[in-house]
């Protein structure tokens, strides 16, 4: 009798599990599709990344010069920054589905006793931060505008 409740857990675990792939495959194919605009300085800039949150394509207004480069900088920033939150947002929006799905499955700590909870045990990975630190800002040349900072532009000499 135990043996028949084991192997029809695992057969829901594993028949789960397949569904669980073939909806990450089809996640994958919705998601790399994903694009979102922004933009600041009353339209003056205009971004759009990728799914991953990676810059794509920026426009500037033909008026954009009437802003200083610092304003220019900091709202291109903030553009930057507003369509990779909305992108990853909408990338959450896409997983929950599969979230629920995976929810639904049984746990390998529920089918064996004495099993760790694999899932209780992954580390969370710290956010990144969206703004330099104080002690790395790029220097400047006196003028204000701060410099070229990347490893490209150090070894462009």
């Amino acid at each position: 009798m135990l043996n028949d409740r084991l192997r029809a857990d695992m057969a829901t675990m594993l028949d789960g599990l397949g569904e669980q792939f073939r909806g990450i495959a089809e996640l994958q194919k919705q998601r790399a599709l994903l694009t979102a605009t922004a933009t600041a300085c009353d339209k003056r800039i205009e971004v759009t990344v990728n799914a991953d949150g990676l810059l794509i394509d920026t426009k500037f207004a033909e008026d954009v010069l009437e802003l200083s480069l610092e304003e220019i900088a900091v709202n291109l920033t903030a553009a930057v920054q507003s369509a990779a939150a909305d992108v990853a947002g909408r990338s959450r929006e896409l997983m929950t589905p599969l979230l629920e799905r995976r929810d639904a499955l049984p746990k390998l700590s529920e089918i064996i006793e004495g099993a760790p909870d694999l899932g209780s045990m992954l580390p969370n990975a710290p956010a990144p931060p969206t703004e330099l630190p104080d002690h790395t800002r790029w220097p400047t040349d006196g003028s204000g505008i701060p410099g070229p900072r990347s490893a490209v532009a150090d070894n462009d000499d």
